[in-house]
């Protein structure tokens, strides 16, 4: 299937726009097809138009389609995954089959060898697949259990002891199904008799199994391993990484041991190997902000602060800036702890305390590279901030992290860590606080009419930030719940308050004005809060208004 002249043909890309968009997919590991739909370029269903005008063949989205398993596991999941197939529905002798490239003759011909059936081929988006690939899996509960109890009983029929259970078996379904459940992180705590397993999706966290205890040492040990970890230290935290391939798809996993009563209790973070292709309007950056972001991002010189509590999308936020400004003319140079993202044509350092490599003397070295464009994970310190105030103001673009709570706060902290105002004043552009909110499942979310009570403490928000707001006959929607979604939600979004430091402002800093003022002034200029930007996009229908209340908490 030419993709290629499917876009060009339609008018939907030039022949050079296509062209560097291969290149940008090429350095981001991904499809043409994934980087047209991801950018808004074209939706999912206008690309199947596409092939069914022009190849005849039909499109279909197996997003929010019900789809009986038994149907999906006609074709084995190995052979799923291996030629992007899969099958959604049957008659007595047609199977239906979705395909990423339904003119593969060859697959066509494997499915009616290995099925029985004559094969029914309909075009679908990677998306699509990705998204259909996870009717494969029952639960990690069920699946776990299945494996403990049919070993145990092998085990016992042998006379073994319980060290012959497949232990490297589990920890793969483990991480197995985290990946396909868009986790964040695993949590695995032992307690008296059990060890739970716990995934984090969408910044919550929700059991998902448990294993015997007696299988726990042996669970951590086969993790230590991977990680490259000491087997038999268990009186000391631990912290390490490793690196596999789930389903073709390159997964880091950054490992994290501490003692605890019963046992070691061990943290995974998923990182993705390659950065997902994001863009402002993708992280949920809209109107004002957006305007004002897109501005400060050209700017050659000064600092961009991204600030936010831990899981607050701070990297994402950066990360995605970087692609931005990631440009052949330009050099940039990152520190970072850890390395979340591999990104082309950036030089990323991990930075290592231990043999003297902290943040602030990677930034020292940086500047004998001749770097344009510096991106240091977080200013922790006096010194790791003096140094980023310098290089701002000697000619580079530095983007970095702060922990505050929002944007005007982050300007008397650089102060109290012995920051002149007046560099303050010079050097900052912009100031970005965030958090991420879940959004609203779109197959099951139903509107809305909010009670007086509540409409009571979104006034009370409103007022306390000193915001003219109406929020009567405004529609709201809430959670539902369905079989596509956790608890009515599905993925994470932004929301934001973008403080540009204007000349009024730089005035403000240098007259070392509080943050409260600050605030007042930039709302004044017309600064968007958080708080608003939440319930705007609550309005919006896209999170709901507990879940703004939730993730302010205040």
């Amino acid at each position: 299937m030419d993709l290629k002249e499917l876009l060009i043909k339609n008018n939907v890309l030039t022949e050079s726009e296509y062209e560097e968009l291969q290149e940008k997919a090429k350095q981001l590991n991904s499809s043409i097809e994934e980087m047209v739909i991801t950018r808004n370029i074209i939706s999912e269903d206008k690309l199947g138009e596409f092939v069914e005008k022009q190849y005849g063949i039909p499109h279909i989205s197996l997003i929010h389609k019900t789809i009986d398993p038994d149907i999906v596991k006609i074709i084995p999941e190995k052979t799923a995954i291996e030629r992007k197939v899969l099958a959604f529905d049957k008659t007595a002798s047609n199977l239906k089959v979705g395909m990423t490239n339904p003119r593969d003759i060859n697959t066509i011909e494997f499915i009616k060898k290995g099925t029985g059936f004559n094969v029914d081929a309909y075009y679908i988006t990677e998306n699509s697949f990705y998204e259909g690939l996870k009717l494969y899996k029952t639960s990690i509960k069920e699946e776990l259990k299945d494996i403990i109890d049919k070993n145990a009983k092998e085990a016992k029929v042998k006379g073994e002891e319980s060290n012959a259970l497949p232990i490297i078996n589990i920890v793969d379904k483990i991480l197995e199904y985290a990946n396909s459940m868009g986790a964040s992180d695993i949590h695995i705590e032992p307690m008296e008799k059990e060890a739970l397993v716990r995934y984090r999706i969408d910044g919550i966290l929700h059991d998902q199994a448990t294993y015997p205890i007696k299988i726990h040492l042996a669970i951590s040990s086969r993790i230590k391993i991977l990680s490259n970890l000491k087997i038999d230290e268990h009186r000391l935290p631990q912290d390490g990484r490793f690196k596999t391939t789930i389903n073709d798809q390159d997964v880091s996993f950054r490992v994290s041991t501490m003692p605890a009563y019963f046992g070691e209790t061990l943290v995974l973070r998923l990182l993705k190997e390659n950065a997902k292709e994001y863009n402002l309007e993708s992280l949920g950056v809209q109107g004002r902000d957006y305007e004002t972001l897109k501005s400060s991002i050209k700017k050659t010189v000064g600092m961009i602060l991204v600030t936010g509590p831990t899981g607050s999308g701070k990297s994402t936020t950066l990360y995605t800036i970087l692609s931005l400004l990631n440009t052949p003319e330009v050099n940039i140079s990152t520190a970072e702890d850890p390395i979340e993202y591999s990104m082309p044509r950036v030089n990323q350092t991990q930075v290592n305390p231990k043999i003297g490599l902290t943040f602030a003397e990677a930034l020292r070295s940086f500047l004998r590279q001749d770097p344009d464009i510096m991106m240091i994970g977080e200013i922790r310190d006096n010194e790791t901030a003096d140094i980023a105030i310098n290089a701002a103001i000697t000619g580079h673009l530095v983007l970095s992290t702060l922990h505050t709570n929002d944007a005007a706060s982050a300007i008397p902290r650089l102060i109290d860590m012995h920051i002149e105002s007046f560099l303050v004043s010079s050097t900052l552009n912009t100031i970005i606080a965030q958090r991420l909110v879940r959004k609203l499942c779109n197959n099951c979310k139903k509107e809305l009419k909010l009670d007086p009570k509540m409409v009571s403490i979104l006034q009370e928000q409103y007022d306390k930030k000193g915001i003219d707001k109406k929020i009567n006959g405004n529609a709201f929607y809430k959670p539902v719940g369905c079989e596509y979604c956790s608890n009515g939600y599905n993925g994470r979004v932004g929301i934001y308050e973008i403080l540009e430091v204007t000349d009024t402002i730089k005035d403000l800093i240098v007259k070392k004005e509080n943050a409260v003022n600050i605030q007042k002034k930039a709302q004044e200029e017309g600064m968007t809060l958080m708080v608003e930007d939440g319930i705007e996009k609550a309005k919006q229908g896209i999170t709901s208004i507990e879940e703004v209340l939730r993730v302010i908490k205040e």
